[in-house]
């Protein structure tokens, strides 16, 4: 186990370097002078020296790679353009708001996406079957910013259920001020017996999460349904059925736990796959996260704030698939010898 842990993450260092590297080259070959974008149009011939001397736009680039390297390390990832501010603080600020999103939807597409996957292997080939696959491909082809404003037209405008955007009715800082902890309303909202603001966050968040659940879901059940109708067909399935085992059981006792593998990589995948594609549900419902801090970044040009979110992604991206491997080394040992 050691070694293959070891292994596991040697390959995720690569890979974050990689993308270390790859950010810095985009970073150097986006139009634009970031010393302009930081003075001002209008800034003085010293003033522009200034900046360039500051962010060591000057040095060669090599230089400025090591110097780059350097500072993520040390937790310096450069000042934000736009906001002034350290571009760390910035993500600290607009990172718990999207894990809030993402989580929930990843919580709706994992509890509905294995049962689906379960009743449509256990029923395949016949109606229900055929029902989820075609609710699945639905849920996977609709783009997410259709089905957000068809949401918001149905069951905000229209039926009057849920609130049209923002993470939470504002109005409650005035009469229920909520004390942080994380920067996830939610989570600061339970921890500390604020009601009010928690009961109004989860009213806020059933459409954008139902929203950017709806893709994941799609894809899980029609792996979950693959794996189960892959793994029902082997020998110790057909062992079982000898033995007097029903279909459901063999599928849910003995088929799941192996069929689950490929599932969990799927789950990674679709977590990294849920942030990105949450800046547009963000941008719909006005939500407060990753999306339109990342909006008016590239608005304003600011390659530090657009480099530290695609570093950001990068590298829960490459947490989540090492958390993955981990634990199927733990549930499967045969995939410690890949």
């Amino acid at each position: 186990m050691s070694r293959y842990l070891i292994r596991r993450l040697g390959q995720a260092a690569l890979v974050v370097a990689g993308v270390v590297t790859l950010t810095f080259v985009i970073m150097r070959l986006v139009p634009g002078d970031p010393a302009v974008a930081y003075a001002g149009p209008r800034a003085s011939p010293a003033e522009l020296a200034a900046a360039r001397q500051r962010f060591g736009l000057d040095d060669p680039l090599p230089v400025q790679l090591w110097n780059y390297v350097r500072d993520l390390v040390t937790g310096d990832w450069g000042v934000s353009l736009h906001t002034r501010r350290p571009v760390r603080d910035d993500l600290f600020l607009a990172f718990p708001a999207s894990l809030e999103l993402v989580a929930a939807a990843l919580v709706i597409a994992v509890a509905a996406g294995i049962p689906l996957g379960v009743a449509a292997a256990r029923h395949k080939g016949r109606l229900p079957d055929l029902s989820i696959r075609l609710s699945s491909m639905l849920a996977v082809s609709v783009p997410v910013f259709w089905m957000a404003l068809a949401l918001q037209t149905i069951f905000s405008s229209g039926l009057g259920w849920f609130p049209i955007a923002g993470e939470y009715d504002t109005g409650l800082d005035q009469t229920s001020p909520l004390r942080v902890y994380t920067n996830i309303t939610a989570v600061d909202a339970l921890f500390t017996g604020n009601w009010p603001i928690l009961t109004s966050t989860l009213h806020h968040l059933v459409l954008p999460a139902l929203v950017l659940a709806a893709y994941p879901t799609g894809v899980i059940a029609q792996m979950t349904r693959a794996a189960l109708i892959e793994e029902s067909a082997r020998d110790h399935a057909r062992m079982e059925r000898a033995l007097g085992f029903g279909e459901t059981a063999v599928l849910t006792r003995f088929a799941l736990r192996p069929a689950l593998n490929p599932v969990l990589s799927l789950i990674a995948l679709v977590f990294a796959y849920s942030i990105v594609n949450g800046f547009l549900v963000e941008a719909v419902f006005n939500w407060p996260g990753l999306g339109r801090y990342a909006t008016d970044s590239i608005r304003t040009l600011d390659t530090p704030s657009i480099a530290g979110v695609t570093l950001l992604v990068a590298a829960l991206y490459v947490l989540a698939n090492l958390a993955v491997d981990l634990l199927q080394g733990v549930i499967d040992p045969r995939a410690r010898a890949r």
